[in-house]
């Protein structure tokens, strides 16, 4: 027996340090709750040389797909490198979707303020809510990046590759869906001019908090085990600054504010393809969902149409496999060039003033314009699709969400409007409206409540 505990003692101490415990004021409980903070003995850290964390969510008035023991999963996790912080919600009658949602807002944007339960060293775009149960797999490639795209930095001349992170539910009672989103956060290369190198300061930017979640109250995605399904999160498809990029030869900052195409299509495709050639052998069932908003949104919305493309279908990975989605949820974005004008200083000048930069007069090059956007790629059947959006938002947001809807319409594709879940350009984050979301994806990925 004293063997034992001595050799289960010694593998702990292999792990993890000795654990941190206290108590953390929970918006859902109304009270406080209990966490067990524990560091890996070898911590991932990122550029910036902050700790890699996992804010564990475990003992919930919900069911726990994922069939290892909480125990069993810390310990997983710490292996690998994380800090985890447990919560502890003892069972409590509100810790249930949506209002799980609102302690998942509090967490992200303490911690991009900088204080969690004490720690000012917590990654702000490495930091993962996970629902007890799961697992993450982190930094799985789904792209080659081609520098010639956007030719930002000069320097930058070998692709990186995109990146997405799955959370999925370890050994799943039965396999579970999984919904994808596009970041709206840039990764991008960075040309270090001190020290005269290409750094990976600006890898991984996907979920980096001051940009996604904390700054939108974004919880939709880590609340989605809460509904019986997992979730993925890859790089936006523009590796370059959000204002950058150029055609070859081109003017500076041709591509402010937007991507283009063939690019962006090729990389959704082939983030669609790898989630589905992974997922399942992770447990997931192959029913993929895709949620996005804003400049993920107009990425996102690449995976929906139908028509094959030879340059974009022969593109990246897992060839051989599917690139067909589920369903959809998205926000506000751009959807097709050529209704830009449809009213001027709505809101998209810089879409006015560039994309001519890059394509020409619209009246003399109508074709190439057209297959910037996903509404070209639409050509007979496409998959249900719920559009999102804030009647006060910019008003071309609204130009786009009916065009493409109409078009959908036509073809007889089950669409919906979530309108005025909130203000201006934000994302849906109120009980009602994210239960709206929750519904439509369970209802057509086939998720268990």
């Amino acid at each position: 027996m004293a063997r034992y505990i001595f050799l289960l003692l010694f593998s702990l101490e292999a792990v993890c340090s000795i654990a941190a415990t206290g108590v953390w004021k929970s918006e859902v409980t109304g009270g406080t709750i209990s966490y067990i903070a524990s560091e890996a003995k070898l911590p991932l850290k990122d550029y910036s040389g902050n700790i890699t964390t996992v804010v564990y969510l475990e003992n919930l008035n919900a069911t726990k797909i994922g069939r290892y023991s909480n125990k069993k999963n810390v310990a997983w996790l710490l292996a690998q490198g994380y800090r985890v912080i447990e919560l502890n919600y003892t069972g409590n009658k509100l810790a249930v979707s949506p209002y799980i949602n609102n302690d998942i807002v509090a967490i992200n944007k303490a911690i991009a303020k900088g204080s969690f339960c004490g720690y000012t060293d917590c990654s702000h775009e490495q930091i993962y809510v996970l629902f007890e149960g799961y697992r993450l797999m982190r930094n799985v490639p789904y792209f080659k990046d081609d520098p010639s795209v956007y030719n930002t930095p000069a320097e930058y001349k070998d692709g990186d590759f995109l990146c997405m992170d799955i959370i999925y539910p370890a050994k799943p009672v039965k396999a579970v869906p999984v919904v994808l989103s596009l970041s709206y956060s840039n990764s991008y290369a960075h040309f270090d001019a001190g020290k005269k190198t290409l750094t990976d300061q600006f890898k991984n930017q996907r979920l980096k908090l001051e940009y996604t979640l904390a700054a939108f109250n974004d919880s939709f995605l880590e609340g989605l085990p809460a509904n019986g399904m997992a979730w993925a999160i890859a790089d936006h498809p523009k590796y370059c600054p959000w204002g950058k990029g150029k055609p070859a030869n081109g003017r500076e900052d041709t591509y402010k504010s937007y991507e283009t195409n063939p690019d962006a299509a090729r990389k959704v495709r082939s983030a669609v393809r790898t989630l589905r050639a992974v997922g399942n052998k992770l447990g997931l069932s192959g029913n993929i969902g895709l949620y996005g908003f804003s400049r993920g949104s107009t990425a996102g919305s690449m995976a929906i149409g139908d028509k094959k493309v030879a340059n974009i279908d022969t593109a990246g990975f897992s060839l051989g496999t599917s690139a067909q989605i589920q369903a959809a949820a998205l926000g506000p974005g751009v959807f097709d060039y050529t209704q830009i004008y449809n009213s001027l200083n709505d809101g998209d000048s810089n879409l006015e003033t560039r994309c001519i930069w890059a394509w020409g007069e619209l009246s003399t090059n109508y074709p190439l314009w057209q297959s910037m956007g996903a509404t070209h790629l639409v050509q007979s059947t496409a998959p249900p699709v719920l559009f999102f959006y804030n009647t006060d938002d910019d008003k071309y947001y609204h130009d786009q969400i009916m065009s493409f809807k109409n078009k959908l319409d036509a073809l007889q594709t089950p669409t919906s409007l979530l309108v005025n879940y909130g203000k201006g350009h934000s994302v849906p984050h109120t009980a009602e409206s994210l239960n709206q979301l929750y519904s439509f994806f369970k209802k057509y990925l086939n998720a268990s409540p």
